[in-house]
């Protein structure tokens, strides 16, 4: 699960965790018992420090690609959301904050070096440019 936080200068929100050396859409994995939605607030509270309401957040997408530092094989499947409507998207561009577990959080656009992204990170960049949504 991850969140697509767009800014207004429409850069797509990226994070780095401590000592890895690739950034990555920001977001986990679902808790035993949690929905997507439930997951992805969570996640957002601990990655971000940003509280958002499962009214605030639309499915975007999913992306299955590599898993990232993982044995050859292993993949991850990726369900996206974006904050909506947008002007309350642009109201968390202020507010993020990396938490303990995030050593970076960054704002990027279509130019962003391609080898400090993870495989999903990757497609996720390059399907927002194809739909406008990123410079």
């Amino acid at each position: 699960l991850a969140l697509i936080l767009i800014n207004s200068k429409n850069e797509h929100l990226v994070a780095r965790s401590i000592g890895k050396h690739v950034f990555y859409t920001p977001g986990g994995k679902r808790e035993s018992g949690e929905s997507d939605a439930q997951a992805l607030l969570r996640e957002c509270r601990e990655e971000l420090s940003i509280d958002l309401s499962e009214s605030q957040v639309d499915p975007y997408g999913t992306f299955e690609a590599q898993a990232y530092g993982k044995p050859e094989g292993t993949t991850v499947r990726m369900t996206c959301f974006r904050v909506v409507p947008r002007d309350v998207e642009l109201e968390y561009e202020g507010l993020v904050v990396a938490s303990e577990e995030v050593e970076e959080l960054k704002w990027i656009d279509s130019t962003f070096d391609r080898e400090k992204l993870t495989v999903t990170g990757i497609m996720i960049l390059e399907d927002l440019k194809e739909k406008g949504l990123i410079g």
